[in-house]
């Protein structure tokens, strides 16, 4: 299984990287895909900026397991995490996840585990800014949900 980690403060096309998921085998019956875009709003007040913090090194290493995760449960032949990094603004996109499998259902299962995942395992700090001053973004009990799904999937 071919697999692809990527934290940069570069915009990505989601249709090149869909493209090369497509590549990695002739055998793919499904590419799944998610791009996360930055709201201009959370918790009731405008966002004008959020920045994303990484630690590097950390970061690739985790979602590479994260990644490994999924491909123990669901055949892949190719997966793809790209995680920006920096000062984004509302409509700028923030991550994308796909995978390449032979089958839809498994296609988006991992796509689905891998973003659960990212969201709650990954080390990546968020501090928006709004009109009334700069905070930092906590974790949220419905990622926290999400998580505890996979977990009683096993």
């Amino acid at each position: 299984m071919h697999s692809l980690v990527q934290v940069s403060a570069d915009d990505f096309d989601v249709g090149a990287e869909c493209d090369a998921l497509r590549a990695h085998s002739r055998r793919s019956g499904a590419i799944a895909q998610f791009v996360g875009v930055m709201r201009d709003s959370n918790q009731g007040d405008d966002v004008l900026t959020m920045e994303l913090e990484h630690y590097p090194g950390m970061t690739e290493r985790r979602i590479s397991e994260i990644i490994e995760r999924a491909a123990a449960r669901w055949p892949l032949f190719a997966a793809t995490v790209i995680h920006r990094v920096g000062v984004l603004l509302p409509q700028d996109q923030i991550v994308f996840v796909g995978v390449s499998a032979g089958h839809r259902h498994d296609a988006f299962q991992a796509c689905e585990f891998i973003m659960d995942f990212l969201k709650t395992e990954a080390p990546f700090w968020k501090k928006e800014r709004t009109p009334s001053g700069e905070r930092w973004v906590d974790a949220r009990d419905t990622d926290q949900q999400a998580l505890a799904r996979w977990q009683l999937e096993l």
